[in-house]
């Protein structure tokens, strides 16, 4: 930030004191209003107004299980709609994969989450009751490294604990539980998001869930020090991805919508 400046007339004793303090709060790791982080809006797209040109990639049936079906992700009015149907079958036909990856800014470029940067994405959620936690894995929303095989970073995901239906967040590197909570509240009803990340190696990541329903916070969640990258950088997915592993009886034809998604930089 650049200051004006007068004839030189020597130090004042409230400058002298000004830079004192000012190298105080420097070395504590302070900053100064005018140079306080902020998130800064990077990304609102619309379904009606952007449709699938939202994302990076969109994988909607990739093995060709069920053409019938197509498509399975598309806008509907200002929601983005996530169809999964019981005879899908990813490429791996133990599995069913329905999603859309990244966050596209123009027909030729898409966001970059790299080490050392921190993101935010907010938006919300309708999971129908027929969207059901599972015994094995259902994800709804994960952090992932971009590459055929790579391993999730953090996972949003329905699963069945002791028999209840819950949503949970967790740091699949580590197989770390950030947050809980009672799934079978959230069905038929808007859920609003608020996810942040530190993409950070080792113990220099962190993350952040919040869920609030009709404006209530049903949970909130952090953790430092933690390790949120892989390699290459990190990207978010969306959708619905579930093993045919479940024991519960819970698969069945569902749907996921998400509108109002944002993303936002710390900067």
């Amino acid at each position: 930030m650049s200051a004006l400046h007068g004839p030189y007339e020597g130090p004042s004793r409230r400058k002298v004191i000004g830079a004192a303090l000012a190298g105080t709060a420097a070395a504590a790791g302070l900053q100064s209003p005018a140079h306080a982080a902020s998130w800064q809006l990077k990304w609102s797209p619309t379904a009606s107004g952007n449709g699938l040109g939202a994302f990076e990639t969109i994988e909607d049936d990739r093995a060709d299980s069920h053409p019938a079906g197509h498509p399975h992700i598309h806008p509907e009015g200002d929601n983005w709609r996530f169809n999964m149907h019981t005879v899908d079958r990813d490429t791996m036909t133990d599995r069913q994969r329905q999603e859309v990856t990244g966050l596209r800014t123009s027909s030729s470029n898409y966001l970059k989450w790299l080490p050392g940067q921190t993101w935010r994405v907010t938006y919300s959620m309708y999971i129908p009751s027929s969207l059901k936690a599972t015994t094995s894995f259902t994800h709804i929303m994960q952090m992932k490294q971009p590459g055929t095989g790579s391993s999730p970073i953090v996972v949003q995901s329905l699963r069945r604990v002791n028999g209840a239906q819950t949503i949970e967040l967790k740091l699949a590197i580590s197989d770390t539980l950030i947050g809980r909570t009672s799934l079978d509240p959230l069905h038929d009803k808007w859920t609003d998001v608020d996810f942040q990340i530190k993409v950070g190696d080792g113990t220099s990541g962190s993350v952040r869930w919040i869920l609030k329903s009709g404006g209530t916070t049903v949970i909130d969640k952090s953790k430092s020090g933690v390790d949120t990258f892989l390699g290459d950088r990190v990207r978010p997915k969306w959708g619905i991805y579930r093993s045919l592993g479940d024991t519960s009886g819970s698969l069945q034809n569902c749907y996921l919508l998400l509108t109002n998604l944002r993303g936002y930089q710390l900067v």
